[in-house]
This record gives C-alpha cells, structure tokens and sequence, in this order.
C-alpha cells in the first residue's frame, strides 16, 4: 500500500504464512479458529512509528520460504471499506542445527485394504497422491514441519514401483508391496516403511491444467478454467481449486471446472495465484497445476 496514493487507511493487518499455504484470512481475530489459519502477526495503525508499522517478530517454528502478507483496510466513508494487499517472500533459516527427522504417522505405514482405509482423509488407491507429515527437531527444542522441498529436504524411494517420489515433497501410489521412503535434510536422514495393498486394477493419473496466466482490471468478474484437464482413460474428473497467494478472495464454484471470483480494488498491480488439482473416479490424483491473475487498477 502507498500511504501518498491510500488515503483513508484505518489499519494494517499483517500475516506470515508458508509460500505453499492455502489462503484463508477472513477476520482479524487472532483468538479464532476454524477457517483461520494464520493469526494476526501485527495490526498497524497511525499513531505507530512508523505509521502503520513497528517491530514484526518471525514464526519461532517456520522454516524455509515464508510469505508476509499485509493487508491493509481502507475507509470510503458511506460506502464502507476496502482492503489492498502486498506481499514479499522471505526465507527463513533456523538459528540452530537439526538434530532428527521424524514422520507424524503410524510407523509402518500401511495403506491400503492391509491398513487403515483411508490415509490422511484421502481413500487409498491406484494413483493416489499424499503428502508425508515429515517434521525435524531442532537443538533450539523447537519442532518445525520440513516437508517441502523448498525448506531442504529430499525424498527417495527404494521401489519406485510401489511409491513414486513426485516434485513439491509429493508421493504417488502406482502399485503394490513395500516400499521404504528416506528422507533426507542438512546431513541428518529418517527413513519410513511403506506397505501398500490397494485394488491393482491399471490406472493411469489425470492430468490437471488450471489454464494461461492472465491480466484483468479491478472490478472484472474472473473465470479460471480447467477444461483443458484431462483423463488418459476418458473418465470424468472431480475438481478441486484453491488459492495460494494475495489476500483471500471469495471463490465461486471452487469444485467445478470453472471457478471466479470478482477482482478486488487494487492501487497497484497485485499477483492472485490459485492451485488445481482433479481427480478420477477410481481415486487417482493429478499433480497440481497453478496458474497467475494479476489485478490491475
């Protein structure tokens, strides 16, 4: 926000999030649950110093890219209010060593009919994707979530035909037996066993396309598409869209091929990002797909 081109601001409200974090601010009550998942940071106002800002702690218990997104509440007087947003990217590096790798789920890992049905809210089954709750423990005491690729880790697989290791920190299921995942960050490793008994009936993965970047003005009903998604076998898909940058925006019809939103105010160019991801009706998951709408005045 531009104090010379905002006039009328009442407050700014700040958020640190995960780059890869679903955006899902909609008050600024710190104490709510529910649909939030990011508490306030800060509130800015004028009588800080400097206005609107002041001394912004990071997370004790992020790591890797981290989003600060502030968004800023605008008076209109009779017309109410509006808000604008900005964001930056900042990598964050804990101040001590990590000392062991661990894995927040059943060890073994069985999925499948052998285990339990369902795995981290997902049926298991040919194709399936899912991520591992991988977390590291830091000399400091503090437990992070090292997951994504982007904090440090890397995953392999010992039999890449049973789990495939995708891009993002991603797996796939593509077949039966066992399997071990090891995981790896800043010289320390873990391991977990992976036992998979799903139906083997031949599936190939659908694949998700959320369309080409594009530019609107503020204002402007938007429609993002996956109509070009598609499934090897011509089964139907079930769609799933999700936003992953800029402050939240109402999603119309997040579950269709195609979702909108109505594109905010904004001072000045402003990047809203959103993730697709389809799946067929046997199950199988595609890898996401995200795709850019850059809101202009």
């Amino acid at each position: 926000m531009d104090l010379g081109k905002d006039s009328g601001i009442v407050k700014v409200r700040y958020y640190w999030y995960g780059e890869q974090d679903e955006v899902l601010v909609e008050q600024d009550d710190s104490t709510a649950t529910g649909t939030i998942v990011a508490p306030v940071a800060m509130i800015g106002s004028v009588e800080q110093e400097p206005a609107f800002g002041g001394l912004l702690y990071v997370p004790h218990d992020t790591i890797g890219p981290m989003r600060l997104l502030a968004v800023a509440e605008i008076s209109r007087g009779r017309l109410g209010t509006r808000s604008v947003f900005d964001e930056v990217i900042v990598s964050v590096t804990p101040p001590t060593a990590l000392t062991a790798i661990d894995f927040e789920t059943e060890k073994p890992l069985q999925l499948g009919r052998a285990g339990q049905s369902s795995a981290f809210g997902h049926v298991d089954s040919m194709g399936k994707v899912f991520e591992l709750p991988v977390v590291g423990d830091f000399a400091d005491g503090i437990t992070r979530r090292i997951g994504s690729p982007a904090s440090g880790t890397s995953y392999e697989s010992s039999s890449p035909e049973v789990i495939k290791v995708l891009p993002g920190g991603l797996l796939r299921i593509v077949g039966n037996g066992k399997a071990t995942i090891i995981v790896a960050n800043r010289g320390k490793q873990a391991s977990l066993d992976i036992d998979v008994n799903v139906n083997d009936e031949p599936n190939q993965p659908p694949i998700a396309d959320a369309g080409t970047n594009k530019s609107v003005k503020s204002g402007s009903r938007v429609k993002l598409s996956g109509l070009k998604s598609r499934d090897p076998e011509g089964e139907a898909l079930y769609y799933s869209w999700s936003q992953i940058r800029g402050s939240k925006v109402p999603l119309l019809d997040a579950n269709n091929s195609e979702a909108s939103f109505l594109a905010p105010a904004v001072s000045e160019a402003r990047t809203y990002r959103f993730k697709l991801r389809v799946t067929d009706k046997k199950g199988a998951d595609s890898v996401p797909a995200l795709v850019d709408v850059t809101v202009e005045p």
